[in-house]
């Protein structure tokens, strides 16, 4: 009876040590795919941020969406951008952003008013149209997604989640053209359920621009109030 009960016993113990190294296996091989997928995704946005370097100027026409059910909030607007270094030129809702690497020029046509500020292009939360081409570069935790076939282009999706805990995104769907290494859309949901998404329609590179571009000309708008801030 004796031998029965530990035969019973080594029978039990040999079963929760396979269970256990099964199961340590698993976590094992889990938390390997787990780094290969960040390691996939640091090194294909470490691609598209080299690329997005290589250009002298880069111009861009995209859509923004902005959605939110619960609100029902369903808003289509369109615009471009012309960046070159940190200087560039944005149309965006009827008002054009001009910053000339010091300071930035709002011009709004409705109100016929331009706004003149300084800005720190070193401060960490100054938002700027080139900084939007490379901003996952810090404060992000990544992994590789989903990929999408669309109109024929393969788009690798990469999610990103804030790593502080007061940003009011819940995470950010970056979609890269696997081909181009150039972003093709840009999916952010909020904690509130809100969901806004840019897709790039046209992605423009070494064009040529006028010695002007980023400069800006008050003649042109001899009505306006000049609104300087700084």
């Amino acid at each position: 009876m004796k031998v029965k009960i530990q035969e019973i016993n080594n029978n039990s113990i040999t079963n929760m040590t396979k269970k256990c190294f099964q199961l340590a296996v698993i976590l094992l091989l889990s938390f390997t795919s787990i780094q290969a997928q960040d390691k996939k995704a640091k090194d294909l946005l470490n691609e598209v941020t080299s690329k997005i370097k290589s250009y002298d100027n880069i111009v861009i026409d995209f859509k923004y969406s902005l959605n939110n059910a619960k609100e029902n909030i369903n808003q289509d607007s369109k615009g471009n951008v012309t960046m070159k270094g940190n200087q560039y030129v944005l149309n965006f809702m009827g008002v054009t952003k001009i910053f000339d690497g010091q300071k930035t020029y709002t011009i709004v046509p409705e109100d016929e008013e331009v706004t003149i500020s300084k800005v720190n292009e070193k401060d960490d939360n100054a938002i700027t149209p080139s900084k939007m081409l490379t901003f996952f570069n810090s404060g992000y935790k990544y992994t590789i997604d989903i990929v999408q076939n669309v109109k024929g282009r393969k788009i690798q999706y990469i999610k990103l989640v804030p790593t502080s805990g007061k940003d009011q995104r819940k995470e950010i769907l970056l979609g890269i053209d696997s081909q181009t290494k150039h972003i093709y859309n840009l999916i952010e949901t909020g904690k509130n359920g809100t969901k806004t998404t840019l897709t790039v329609n046209s992605f423009k590179t070494n064009q040529p621009l006028s010695k002007n571009q980023f400069t800006f000309v008050a003649s042109k708008y001899p009505k306006y109030y000049i609104n300087k801030l700084d």
